[in-house]
């Protein structure tokens, strides 16, 4: 099993990237302001316009340390990796399947159908747990109808369709997501899903979350030999990592829609954290960023019993697990894809 390691975020301005023997330093102005050893990490994520050395980029890529760079706004803008260790016969399958209609329309319907059930998990969690203050017939109708959609999958024979059953459980489920906000209301009202900017606290909140995800579903699918960018219910677009798009839908309502939900209510994050553009983006300031990142971690150690492996291991390696077992099934030894449902 893979050992749970850090992803160093970079966050503050005018940063240096450098390191010294099997060091990685943080400096700023010439000053050495952090120090980890590189065998500590397993990422290095850096937001702004942070410079690095060509040596410790020489050092992350034979320490398999990907290093991501992200816009203040949290845009991928690009990553450097070592060689790419892949087996070449699994990610051979991994192509071919990708062009066949049949697998791909039955694994696009294992990752929608564990989002729809994972998103009514935590709808039906506020319901239980704060009967007294939510709309009690909203929620419960909005269960019952992402209850009957897995059974609409099955029945969808191309990806259009699943991707167009998958549109309507994300308004259903977004239609209630105010409801999982209990204190400051007003200042986290979501607007409905927004993005690419996002308008509103709630989504800015989630986009942010949702990039981490993502970088870390790449890691976990190149650590196992896939392919992050040939997926099956997300098609071939230049940039676009589709395979960890698809398996990120699963893990979404669970590593980011309650994380984001839980810092609002516990006013770990208030409306003065956020910055509203010009064009009426809205983007966190830093401190903010800092605070949604050290819970990012701090909500990675946490342990689940995964509910296939059926064996307790920090929540971080749930994206590794999944990874492993989509490439076991590629290769034969799983007669089928077991996605991530949430207990």
């Amino acid at each position: 099993m893979r050992r749970l390691l850090n992803t160093l975020y970079v966050t503050l301005p005018d940063v240096y990237l450098a390191c010294d023997g099997e060091n990685v330093l943080i400096k700023v102005n010439d000053e050495i302001k952090f120090r980890v050893p590189v065998h500590n990490l397993e990422g290095i994520v850096c937001f702004g316009f942070a410079g690095a050395s060509p040596r410790l980029m020489h050092l992350c890529c034979e320490r398999g340390v990907a290093i991501s760079f992200l816009s203040q706004y949290g845009k991928f803008m690009g990553r450097i990796t070592g060689n790419v260790s892949g087996n070449v016969l699994l990610r051979r399958t991994q192509y071919r399947w990708s062009d066949d209609e049949i697998v791909t329309t039955r694994l696009s319907r294992r990752f929608i159908a564990a989002k729809i059930m994972n998103s009514r998990a935590v709808l039906h969690r506020v319901l239980r747990d704060h009967t007294e203050v939510v709309d009690n017939e909203a929620l419960e109708r909005a269960l019952q109808l992402l209850a009957r959609m897995p059974a609409k999958l099955e029945m969808a024979h191309h990806g259009d369709s699943i991707r167009g059953i998958e549109g309507e459980a994300a308004h259903l489920y977004f239609s209630n997501f105010n409801q999982l906000v209990l204190n400051q209301k007003e200042a986290f009202r979501m607007l409905g899903r927004n993005r690419r900017p996002p308008t509103d606290r709630v989504n800015a909140l989630l986009s942010f979350l949702y990039t981490l995800l993502t970088h870390e579903v790449v890691a976990a699918l190149e650590s196992v030999g896939l392919d992050p960018q040939v997926g099956f219910l997300h098609r071939d677009r230049p940039g676009r990592p589709s395979l960890a798009l698809d398996v990120m839908e699963e893990l979404r309502p669970h590593f980011v829609d309650r994380l984001a939900v839980t810092l609002i209510n516990r006013n770990q994050i208030t409306a003065k954290g956020f910055v509203v553009k010009e064009n009426g983006a809205v983007i966190m300031d830093d401190d903010t960023r800092k605070e949604v990142l050290t819970a990012w971690q701090k909500r990675k150690q946490e342990e689940i019993t995964h509910p296939y492996l059926e064996e307790k291991i920090p929540l971080g390696l749930v994206p590794y697990v999944q990874a492993m077992l989509l490439a076991r099934h590629m290769r034969g030894d799983l007669e089928d894809y077991p996605p991530f449902f949430w207990k």
